[in-house]
């Protein structure tokens, strides 16, 4: 009876730890799936992030034969700084770059639509939350960095993006 009992014991366990064997596997590939999803769209509609690609798989070494036309080998060895970006709206600048710190509240920065937190910053006039959101600050709650750590933004596209966060949270 004891044998018995331990085959049957030693089978359902067998079976249950196949069961979540599975299991497992299922939600790795539907994680898998979710993370190549969203990883494509942020890469797709972000310019800098795909001059950043670009760069990255580019041959380490390109090479010059004497007496051979080089010509194409012009301009490789340089860098090419990312061209500033056209004017943005608010809602992409947000998305792209500012709901990294403003949506979690990270570092100090305040969440989007929290009208407490908002409302002193508010109050200091929208020239001023440009001029922070554009040349960085640092105060007493945290940091800011200059145009959220893209330099490629213009002013304009910083400016639409203030506003987008103000507008949310008035």
């Amino acid at each position: 009876m004891s044998a018995s009992h331990d085959r049957k014991f030693f089978d359902t366990f067998m079976l249950v730890l196949g069961i979540l064997v599975v299991v497992a596997i299922i939600l790795i590939a539907i994680a898998r799936m979710i993370v190549n999803d969203t990883r494509a769209a942020r890469v797709a509609g972000d310019a800098l992030i795909e001059k950043q690609i670009e760069l990255r798989i580019q041959p380490v070494a390109q090479v010059a034969v004497a007496g051979q036309d080089n010509s194409a080998l012009a301009g490789v060895a340089t860098v090419a700084a990312a061209a500033p970006a056209g004017d943005l709206a608010g809602d992409v600048v947000y998305n792209q770059t500012c709901v990294a710190c403003h949506g979690a509240g990270i570092a100090g920065a305040p969440k989007v639509g929290d009208k407490a937190v908002w409302a002193p910053r508010i109050a200091q006039g929208i020239d001023t939350l440009y001029k922070h959101a554009i040349e960085g600050y640092q105060g007493k709650a945290g940091l800011m960095p200059a145009k959220g750590g893209r330099a490629d933004y213009s002013d304009k596209s910083v400016d639409n993006a203030v506003d987008y966060m103000v507008a949310a949270s008035k």
